[in-house]
């Protein structure tokens, strides 16, 4: 008998660590999925001009290899969520990789803009589904506070990672390669994800998945995809064009019509309990915001070294690595660690407020001279990344904390809505104001000095994304202390 318990025991004990094992390779699996699709936002920014050049593309209708990944994306989120719900997680997310895979390798294969535009367009509808169910599938297999701490942590910082990461890897790629590559470089990688998608747990089937909600799939599809044209568009012409303001009012009035269906439907795409949690808003707001802010610092750095100082593309992508690495640190080091351990606004405060000073700082940079490098960039790329290292995994961990059934699905799908709804924005107003800034320099100094208005407009727009996060700061305090104690109730 006591050589049953035993062997009984072993066997549970072996079985647990299996089952801890393919927890963590659920993890690595998840990762690099999120590494495709946050890698896909920047890395053919850099090859697009060699792809302009090969495929014959106007400058008018260049920004479609942007615009049509960004538009599918987040114009179909929500749908995403929700068919990820239905399908089974785990399923929706084979699903995703297969198809993103296929149309990377279609974009890298383009023989006409057009061909390149549409294979981008699927690349960011298979995302839709792939983004929402990696979170789903790491919502539903960590749950313990220490393992889910460490699990958003890793999450998180692929993700603050990949956008430097894309930069570097499109300017090695283009330089060395071919742009093509830049496409082709996801198919390995989406191919190994497949492969260890065999060992990822299944998760349990979600009971009760209902009809799908025709008109809030409609109206939030023709909604997101309004608000995220119309700040694609505004980057080039301007926020007084009423194309950009017919745009944004139109998808203002789509969402706010979503919205009121949604408060009515029997089987919403998005709960409003989702949004209107206090704490789950408080990180909405962080993470939307901290991306208005990051993605502007990500445009202007990439200008600045290359214009100003001279770089070239992949000297640029390599000095943005230490951001990478610094939002690496934020996130395994300092948020892994103490979540769960200390309440969310003391990671999302300090980390706003972090990024915030590294952006202060590149207030008063200098047009030439000097040792801008060690006395400027460095310090302002560490402390934005520290930044978004702290913030984006527990924004993550809060976003789906306790959530259940298609709720998972829709939270997540939700909180990627958020991130690129404030990457588009912030792309486009602190391009807009650089620009301005920019004008009116050169309008008051009639001597010629284009290098020192440039300077100018980055600067002035780096002062608008410090504004931001300081705001942005002030906004999550007062939501996450009001509504402390409340995380996971709906």
């Amino acid at each position: 008998m006591d050589l049953e318990d035993d062997t009984t025991q072993k066997a549970e004990a072996a079985g647990g660590r299996r089952g801890a094992e393919r927890r963590w390779w659920t993890l690595a699996v998840v990762s690099a999925a999120q590494l495709l699709v946050v890698l896909d936002g920047t890395i053919v920014n850099i090859a697009l001009p060699s792809a302009q050049r090969a495929l014959e593309m106007s400058d008018g209708n260049r920004h479609w290899a942007i615009t049509a990944y960004a538009l599918a994306f987040g114009g179909l989120l929500l749908i995403g969520g929700r068919v990820s719900g239905t399908l089974g997680h785990r399923r929706a997310f084979l699903v995703g990789l297969v198809g993103f895979a296929a149309a990377s390798a279609l974009g890298g294969a383009a023989m006409s803009a057009a061909m390149l535009f549409a294979a981008r367009a699927l690349q960011g509808t298979f995302a839709a589904l792939l983004a929402p169910a990696g979170l789903s599938l790491l919502t539903g297999t960590f749950t313990g506070a220490r393992e889910r701490g460490r699990a958003f942590g890793v999450f998180a910082a692929v993700g603050a990672a990949g956008s430097a990461v894309g930069l570097v890897a499109g300017g090695l790629l283009t330089e060395y390669a071919d742009w093509r590559w830049c496409l082709y470089i996801n198919v390995p990688i989406a191919f190994a994800a497949v492969l260890g998608v065999a060992l990822v747990p299944a998760p349990r089937p979600i009971a009760g998945r209902g009809r799908l909600d025709v008109a809030g799939a409609l109206l939030s599809l023709a909604g997101f995809a309004a608000v995220v044209y119309g700040f694609a568009r505004a980057e080039s012409l301007g926020w007084g064009s009423g194309e950009v303001a017919a745009w944004l009012a139109g998808g203002a009035v789509l969402l706010a019509a979503f919205a009121v269906v949604e408060a009515r439907a029997a089987h919403p795409l998005l709960p409003m309990r989702v949004l209107l949690h206090r704490v789950r808003a408080g990180a909405f707001v962080a993470i939307t915001l901290m991306f208005v802010a990051m993605f502007g610092f990500y445009l202007f750095m990439s200008y600045y070294t290359q214009v100003v100082l001279g770089y070239s593309p992949v000297q640029a992508g390599l000095t943005l690595i230490v951001n990478a690495l610094a939002a690496l640190v934020g996130s395994m080091f300092i948020a892994a660690r103490l979540h769960g351990r200390v309440p969310p606004a003391l990671l999302l405060v300090p980390g706003l407020l972090t990024a915030a000073i590294g952006m202060v700082i590149l207030t008063r940079l200098p047009d030439a001279g000097g040792d801008v490098l060690a006395v400027y960039l460095l310090p302002a790329l560490v402390l934005t990344g520290l930044g978004l290292g702290c913030v984006m995994p527990p924004t993550a961990s809060l976003a789906t904390e306790g959530m259940s059934g298609h709720d998972i699905g829709a939270a997540s799908a939700a909180y990627n809505a958020a991130q690129q709804l404030g990457a588009a924005l912030g792309t486009a107003l602190l391009n807009t104001v650089a620009a301005s800034a920019t004008a009116a320099y050169l309008a008051s100094h009639r001597n010629g000095a284009a290098k020192a208005a440039i300077v100018h407009g980055y600067t002035t727009a780096l002062t608008a994304g410090f504004i931001i996060l300081l705001t942005a700061a002030l906004v999550t305090a007062a939501l996450l202390i009001v509504g402390r104690g409340s995380a996971g109730r709906r």
